[in-house]
């Protein structure tokens, strides 16, 4: 469960915070009662990631290809003025 720090606080005692979340805690930042940040451990993030990114993947692989004809440099590259 994260701990809940008010942004005041995380900002007095954002060295006390980085090393708890080095071992292992986590914490979420709240702005005037609301949720705005969280604080993880970084190993946390880069398995959300990548699970993420292979549920794309997967997807991607499952959709048919679809023929969308050529197209012309004009066409991709249009002016707005």
């Amino acid at each position: 469960m994260d701990e809940a720090v008010s942004a005041a606080d995380a900002n007095r005692r954002f060295s006390s915070l980085l090393r708890g979340v080095r071992d292992g805690h986590s914490y979420v930042v709240t702005s005037h009662g609301k949720p705005v940040a969280r604080l993880v451990p970084a190993r946390e993030e880069r398995g959300e990631e990548s699970c993420a990114r292979a549920t794309l993947f997967t997807r991607l692989e499952k959709q048919p290809a679809l023929d969308a004809g050529r197209w012309l440099r004009e066409e991709l590259y249009e002016d707005d003025a």
